[in-house]
């Protein structure tokens, strides 16, 4: 090996090898070409958005920002009343980011709705 040579004889792999090598690639190339093929009706249709996707979002991000500015809104209004500002904007807009993150994860499915707890099982 010192010299170059591959091993034993002129270097050349045998031919059936070779053959075997080549049926193999041409059988991975046509699996791959069958996995690969569109389907004509796939073709027809395009691709959009689901409405009732984007009608989600919308709905958990107005959520949340309800939350927070209903919150402020209390803690400000309390700041007035009472006179204890800034600690009502402090202690309700926390609350209200909290009860926004809260009714998200009733949006997405995660924590369960108050109301299911009522139903009879």
């Amino acid at each position: 090996m010192a010299n170059g040579t591959r091993g034993q004889g002129d270097g050349k792999e045998p031919p059936d090898d070779e053959a075997a090598l080549s049926a193999r690639l041409q059988r991975l190339g046509n699996r791959l070409a069958t996995a690969n093929r569109p389907v004509a009706n796939v073709e027809s249709q395009r691709m959009v958005s689901d409405p009732s996707a984007l009608a989600r979002g919308f709905r958990m991000s107005t959520e949340l920002v309800a939350g927070v500015i209903v919150g402020a809104g209390i803690g400000w209004l309390l700041d007035r009343w009472l006179g204890i500002s800034p600690w009502g904007l402090i202690v309700f807009l926390l609350l209200g980011f909290v009860a926004g993150v809260l009714n998200v994860m009733r949006a997405a499915g995660v924590a369960p709705n108050p109301s299911d707890r009522l139903k009879p099982k």
